[in-house]
């Protein structure tokens, strides 16, 4: 008898009789097997061994949290992504990643995101004045454009072109849906190979490093201080007082540019449309923000202000959380609760259906924003992961509060907004995005 133990199995002849369907939406054939086998299911693949997806908290805490040590990131985002990407905190494992993350932490502590709250602010209140209030809009293009903005200003305030951030943004973009396509649909590979799409797309990973590699030796030689995450990235000192290369920079940069943008653009439209759809909270968010306007506050003052707002948004990413699936394989052999797993066991665990999950939430379909109001919190915060948990929370998730609050706070103030049907339709790549969500902007 096998020593290893696994939970229930979906045979694995229903994911190739899937296999097409489940490349385009796997979120609607993993609620349907969670439903019928458990909490927490297994599927042996004669390619992979075995791969353990899973909805219940313990067993994402024991993974991400308690036993983190056993476990690292699996190589779709240390191989595949690093590819195109990069070999940064988003991708890299071990003693480096700890390195990594001990050095960039500092940068991303709550008096540094507060001294670039001012640019965030500002790139915000730009971008919505370009919002056009006539007819249905589609909401993605613009909060995508917003998001890219504001990490690009926060990172290299002054000291990029237009020109250049906007070649950057459709780099960016290219590799995304390329990296989706590579990953969705692995046995292409060699089809990708005879087209060129791999030596095209590797020919514009060079392009983007050679861009921001410019922007940072400009930089380097101007000897002049910004304030901005660049800055504050040049400067980060190793123990032993060293400073990371041109290429480590550029490795983190590109990643808070690809982790940074989307995931944002993601939640802040769900977050919108949801607010378009449900009008009590909508009016409730609209009061806060009218009574907050009335003093003279400065931004930073003001997101301390918008509580409520922010309840709305942290149910905008209860529901539709934007990293809305995680991976982990085990590098030694492993026990959660019943199961014993082996070394090499891939494990996914669903953000989005631990956060539906009617074991740890009332009404889990429902948009309410009440649940994250302070006296609520205690109760619901176990089980609320849209930044991931353990040490490698994301590293962002301050910077990108801040810019969402900040984001619904001036569009709320300056529209009216309203939505054309109660449908929310998705599509989980990478992440987790919005489709087809048209809202009309009428000033107010």
């Amino acid at each position: 008898m096998s020593k290893y133990t696994y939970p229930k199995k979906v045979p694995f002849y229903k994911f190739l009789l899937n296999a097409n369907s489940m490349a385009k939406n796997p979120i609607v054939f993993h609620n349907k097997w969670f439903n019928e086998v458990g909490e927490t299911f297994a599927v042996k693949s004669p390619f992979y061994g075995y791969v353990v997806l899973t909805r219940d908290v313990n067993f994402a805490k024991h993974v991400l949290q308690k036993q983190h040590r056993s476990y690292r990131k699996s190589k779709i985002q240390t191989t595949y992504l690093s590819k195109y990407v990069g070999y940064g905190l988003l991708t890299a494992s071990g003693d480096y990643w700890l390195k990594q993350r001990r050095l960039i932490q500092p940068a991303f502590h709550k008096e540094k995101i507060n001294d670039l709250v001012s640019i965030i602010n500002n790139t915000v209140e730009k971008q919505v004045d370009n919002i056009e209030s006539n007819g249905l809009v589609d909401l993605y293009p613009i909060m995508n454009e917003l998001a890219f903005k504001v990490v690009a200003k926060s990172l290299f305030n002054f000291s990029a072109k237009k020109e250049v951030l906007e070649r950057l943004q459709f780099i960016i973009e290219k590799l995304q849906l390329f990296i989706v396509k590579e990953l969705r649909m692995p046995y292409n590979k060699l089809w990708y190979y005879l087209k060129g799409d791999i030596s095209y797309h590797m020919k514009l990973v060079k392009e983007s490093r050679c861009i921001i590699n410019s922007i940072i030796e400009h930089r380097r030689k101007s000897n002049q201080s910004h304030n901005d995450l660049l800055d504050m990235l040049l400067h980060a000192q190793y123990e032993d007082g060293s400073t990371m290369s041109n290429k480590q920079l550029i490795d983190e940069i590109l990643i808070l540019f690809v982790a940074g943008h989307e995931t944002t653009a993601n939640a802040l439209t769900f977050t919108l449309k949801l607010l378009a759809e449900n009008n009590e909270v909508l009016r409730k968010v609209e009061d806060e923000i009218s009574k907050s306007s009335l003093k003279s506050l400065s931004p930073l003052e003001t997101i301390s202000q918008l509580n409520y707002t922010k309840c709305a948004i942290e149910e905008s990413l209860r529901l539709y959380p934007p990293a809305w699936i995680t991976d982990r394989v085990n590098i030694e052999d492993d026990s959660i609760e019943d199961y014993h797993l082996k070394k090499g066991t891939m494990i996914g665990i669903s953000i989005y259906e631990l956060h539906r999950n009617k074991k740890y939430w009332n009404n889990p379909e429902a948009y309410i924003p009440e649940r994250f109001l302070e006296e609520n919190r205690k109760e619901i915060l176990p089980y609320y992961m849209p930044f991931g948990a353990g040490p490698r929370l994301c590293i962002g998730n301050g910077f990108a509060m801040y810019e969402m609050i900040l984001a619904v706070k001036i569009i709320v103030k300056k529209f009216n907004i309203t939505s054309d049907n109660n449908s929310i339709k998705i599509n989980p790549l990478i992440t987790l995005k919005p489709v087809d969500v048209k809202l009309k902007f009428n000033k107010k």
